[in-house]
């Protein structure tokens, strides 16, 4: 049986290959494996989080070797980590992670369905045991109009990436319509250098 494979990068490359200036995008509905917390993101439960959604997510993507391969099957890379994030108390500063709100999550392939789901979580957690497989969701996200850029370097940089974005709308006639932003991460910190780091920036708009 020959199997097609889908590259997020080239069939996707507008959601996930960016140019490093901003730009004003229409983000169709797509569905996710999410997690929600609150917390440092350098901390365990980030780490556990995260790693029960990426041994989730390959669960999904080797499911070609089963004995019951999934209806409407493809191969594909599997998506990049993304987070949106936002503030438990917002009178706080920025730099308080630990006052962090955050839903981490991964994108799945469109022949995912409900049943699958829960097929997926049951034979991940025999084989990797995670007591963050319980808190995972599957939902359709709809972000809709968004203004979004590609950030290089360290997150602590972010900052500069977001006043440029910001004023790249209201240069144009758009404003934040959230405060929540996401951020896709392409580069693994562990095997990064910091100043190479690739992250997508972006948050939603409204016109005035």
């Amino acid at each position: 049986m020959t199997i097609k494979k889908i590259d997020y990068k080239k069939a996707f490359k507008d959601l996930y290959l960016p140019k490093n200036s901003p730009c004003i995008i229409e983000v169709p509905s797509i569905k996710f494996a999410t997690i929600d917390g609150t917390g440092d993101p350098n901390g365990e439960e980030f780490a556990l989080a995260t790693a029960a959604l990426y041994s989730f997510s390959y669960a999904v993507k080797m499911s070609y070797k089963s004995k019951e391969i999934p209806e409407g099957f493809y191969d594909y890379t599997v998506f990049p980590l993304e987070g949106v994030w936002d503030l438990v108390d917002k009178t706080k500063s920025i730099t308080d992670k630990s006052n962090y709100a955050y839903s981490v999550m991964i994108r799945q392939p469109e022949f995912l369905t409900d049943e699958l789901f829960e097929r997926f979580i049951s034979e991940t957690k025999k084989k990797k045991p995670n007591d963050y497989l319980d808190k995972i969701k599957y939902s359709v996200i709809t972000e809709g109009m968004c203004c979004q850029m590609l950030h290089l370097g360290t997150y602590d940089d972010e900052p500069g990436s977001f006043k440029m974005m910001e004023q790249f709308c209201r240069d144009r006639g758009y404003e934040r319509s959230s405060l929540k932003h996401r951020e896709i991460y392409l580069s693994d910190p562990r095997k990064t250098e910091v100043d190479k780091l690739k992250t997508v920036l972006r948050f939603k708009v409204r016109q005035k």
